[in-house]
């Protein structure tokens, strides 16, 4: 079931590869197995009880067996959900890219294939097989922002590829020291968690700061996240969707699952340091955001603010922190997912991305007008979304270890709110246009993706122990190496 998950994407991208050439007949196939990969995450979502490991999906096979590498998939409270956002977003991108004209067939090969990278990451608990994945998203994400994008789109692709190549190539140092420190010379990630990384070659430390590098260059943390702003801003929609939705919580996630997890004593006598970097990237993305004109940075820069909140449960080393981060990173993915999806469409309507530019919209398209004002009080955490309880969480983990921290994470809040409700109004409210008159509401297409994204932002929001509930559980042998 989960390598039906991983690779059903990519062997849909095989099939348009050699057999398709209609581009109605592509959109439609991409459409339907990205629909089917969402079903299935869904199907073992409700299989699966988080607090029993392994899963009823476990696979675990023997890959290269003179170097201890094995082909292992399984899914705990801490992947399944980003499993089903994955599969999620996958089909919400393939619906946003209806409209794409240039090489057709191309473009939906490589939006599959970066699907089923990001997929393994998520389900990969083989470190080399981790690390395979994690290097497989790298060539398409480059190729769709360097093809298919606006503006600087080379240069905006080539920062993205250096800054995580560098990063990856620190990783994968780490990685190998813990394989040849491990007595069993193995790269199972849960055998090396449980004996206690301990590396003989470099101090613990370091091999920590070399992992850790590699995750905050994609979370990311400042300042290291520069790329992100340029790759948000030139990439087309779907891929923005894609890299604000999953690509960043790729770094959220191995933090937990690698630094936390494998390192708990040099995570936590280091937890002031991500506790000081939370703040920075939360309070300076934020006064960065009011500044933009451009709508796609302007969300590109909330991102790396929302981030912090993630670094800030992290911080806690705490079961509540660690909590509220892990929903952090599902609820950014829905919330920010659908803000770069209204930006697009209404960039596809408007031909502009200019805030100064837009205005009085909501006349002339209702039912996105009404989309996006949910996203945008989402994001800055208005009760009854998904976006507040997440934000509530990791609040109420962090105040009693980093009171100060957790203050000036509250002030981020506060920015975050003027810049959305600021944007809203210019964008979508005050005098119409006269060069706006003819722009339409979304179509059929355009609507399906963003009453899922609503969906999923307001049942999390009413119910969130359905998803509180499965990353605690995920949460919870971590917690006891953090003792």
């Amino acid at each position: 079931m989960l390598s039906t998950i991983v690779f059903l994407p990519a062997l849909g991208a095989v099939i348009i590869a050699l057999f398709l050439r209609e581009p109605r007949k592509i959109r439609f196939t991409a459409a339907f197995l990205t629909f089917v990969v969402f079903a299935l995450s869904i199907y073992v979502f409700a299989q699966v009880d988080p607090s029993q490991s392994p899963s009823p999906f476990i696979e675990k096979y023997s890959w290269i067996p003179t170097m201890g590498i094995q082909y292992y998939l399984d899914v705990d409270g801490l992947s399944l959900p980003l499993v089903l956002l994955t599969a999620l977003l996958g089909f919400c991108a393939v619906l946003a890219s209806w409209n794409i004209q240039l090489r057709v067939k191309e473009y939906f090969i490589w939006l599959l294939v970066l699907e089923t990278g990001v997929m393994g990451v998520f389900t990969a608990l083989d470190f080399f097989l981790f690390f395979l994945f994690w290097e497989v998203e790298l060539i398409p994400m480059y190729l769709l922002i360097s093809i298919w994008g606006s503006g600087r789109k080379e240069y905006s692709a080539m920062k993205f590829l250096i800054y995580t190549i560098t990063g990856s190539a620190l990783m994968l140092v780490g990685i190998l020291v813990l394989y040849f420190s491990s007595p069993a010379r193995t790269f199972d990630m849960l055998q090396l968690a449980e004996s206690g990384a301990q590396p003989a070659l470099l101090t613990s430390q370091a091999v920590f700061f070399l992992l850790f590098f590699a995750y905050a260059v994609k979370l990311p943390v400042w300042p290291l996240h520069t790329w992100l702003p340029d790759a948000h801003t030139d990439a087309p929609t779907a891929v923005s969707i894609m890299l604000a939705g999953v690509l960043l919580k790729m770094g959220g996630y191995a933090m937990i699952r690698v630094s936390v997890n494998m390192f708990p004593e040099v995570a936590s006598s280091y937890s002031w340091l991500f506790a000081s970097l939370a703040v920075i990237n939360i309070l300076y993305g934020a006064v960065v955001t009011m500044k933009q004109q451009d709508m796609k940075r302007m969300i590109a820069y909330s991102s790396v603010s929302h981030m912090g909140y993630v670094l800030l449960g992290i911080s806690s080393m705490g079961k509540i922190g660690l909590t509220g981060a892990s929903l952090q990173m599902f609820t950014h993915g829905t919330i920010t997912g659908l803000l770069f999806l209204m930006a697009g469409l209404i960039y596809d309507k408007a031909h502009t991305r200019h805030i100064p530019d837009l205005g009085g919209l909501a006349s002339r398209m209702p039912l996105m007008a009404v989309v996006f004002t949910i996203a945008g009080l989402a994001s800055l955490g208005l009760p009854t979304t998904s976006g507040f309880v997440a934000e509530l969480t990791v609040f109420l983990g962090t105040f009693s270890v980093w009171r100060v921290a957790t203050i000036l994470g509250v002030i981020g809040i506060v920015l975050t709110a003027g810049y959305m409700l600021w944007m809203l109004q210019r964008i979508m409210f005050g005098p119409e246009k006269e060069r706006f008159a003819k722009i339409g509401d979304a179509t059929a297409v355009e609507t399906v993706p963003m009453l899922a994204l609503v969906a999923a932002i307001m049942v999390v929001g009413i119910y969130p122990r359905l998803l509180l509930d499965v990353f605690s559980a995920g949460i919870a042998p971590i917690i006891g190496r953090l003792g």
